[in-house]
């Protein structure tokens, strides 16, 4: 089931409006109709968000509650118009499981190299598998890994079609994460950052997802997860062409008829540090006033995101710090907190302001 796009909501809820219109015209003429049924109907309509997945008085939402009243109130001075309420999430460890401690993306690779007997890796492709299997074992990342499966993962996926892509990952995301039970990759997300979500749709903020996981992968994950439309995941890319384009530049190629479009092996953006701050530039024209992340790969998102906007602004961050529901490190977050608080920053505690993380029914298989 695909979700409906902002366009469909906004238009249901058009919907609404024009039946209570009808209704309260209804009652002009009907005998026993009340004005205060309409008013009762009305206000169920517009019913208070109810967040029931985080803890009562968790500091970072009751901030940010007290942002978004501040800023829809159009008496306010810090009022923001609907088309400028933009709000950017990182994915991975933000909304979605760093997983046992490898990005779902580490784990899709690996699976294509390491077990997918209709693929043939080289030297190359094997290396970088081998360093995140080791690395999902020892918890301990080389630094070389982030921009080599970069790199290795164009290669390893080159010549899918979109689509094919696509189902690729529908069928890999099917597979039971490592490291927990009862979860696979489709439904690891955290269930009190998609009441976040949720509640910013709810009032009108355009939400988009800028990862440094692949674009297209991003997409198929959160399709009837997270109500985002497809041109609002902003993530790694590679180069796309016609199947009977080979080495023509797209200037000197016409696609034709029986063409596919295809991923390449060529890489065009590693979407993380300084990167998502060009792209946010680049496709939205204009920095985000809430941004979302959880590591250092989104320190500078979040800056862009607080410094001289022209905006009242706010930066989240998640930290890490539960090592009984997820793979937490609390001394880690301990520091990244104090860091993040410094700036001005939010704090989100994953131990001390969620109910739950994935589903009570969902535990750790290692310590």
């Amino acid at each position: 089931m695909k979700i409906r796009s902002k366009k469909d909501r906004k238009a249901t809820w058009g919907g609404m409006s024009l039946l209570m219109a009808f209704a309260a015209a209804l009652c002009l003429v009907l005998p026993g109709c009340s004005a205060s049924e309409i008013q009762k109907t009305e206000s169920a309509a517009e019913k208070p968000f109810e967040f029931t997945l985080w803890n009562e008085g968790a500091p970072a939402l009751t901030a940010l509650k007290e942002y978004v009243l501040d800023v829809t109130d159009e008496n306010s001075k810090h009022f923001i118009p609907k088309e400028d309420r933009i709000a950017a999430f990182d994915m991975d460890g933000t909304l979605y499981g760093e997983l046992a401690p490898i990005y779902v993306d580490w784990w899709l690779y690996e699976y294509r190299v390491n077990e997918d007997s209709s693929f043939s890796p080289d030297e190359a492709e094997k290396t970088v598998a081998n360093q995140i299997a080791e690395a999902a074992k020892t918890g301990s990342i080389p630094e070389n890994v982030e921009a080599d499966h970069a790199v290795q993962a164009a290669r390893a996926f080159a010549g899918m079609t979109v689509t094919g892509y696509r189902q690729y990952v529908r069928e890999f995301l099917k597979k039971n994460v490592v490291g927990f039970d009862n979860l696979t990759y489709k439904d690891a997300f955290y269930l009190p950052m998609k009441e976040i979500i949720a509640y910013l749709i709810d009032n009108d903020f355009s939400v988009y997802i800028c990862s440094g996981t692949d674009r297209f992968l991003c997409r198929e994950l959160a399709d009837s997860v997270l109500p985002i439309a497809d041109d609002h995941f902003i993530g790694m890319d590679v180069m796309l062409k016609a199947r009977g384009q080979g080495n023509k530049d797209g200037l000197d190629y016409v696609y034709a008829s029986d063409d596919e479009v295809v991923r390449t092996d060529e890489l065009l953006l590693k979407t993380v540090k300084m990167n998502k701050v060009s792209i946010l530039a680049r496709e939205l024209g204009q920095p985000p006033v809430l941004s979302f992340g959880n590591s250092s790969g989104d320190v500078s998102m979040a800056e862009y995101t607080v410094s001289n906007n022209p905006y009242y602004s706010k930066a989240f961050m998640v930290v890490a710090d539960d090592d009984v529901r997820e793979y937490g490190n609390p001394e880690k977050a301990q520091a990244k907190k104090t860091d993040w608080e410094s700036r001005g920053w939010e704090t989100i505690s994953m131990k001390n302001d969620w109910k739950t993380i994935y589903g009570d029914n969902i535990k750790r298989t290692t310590k």
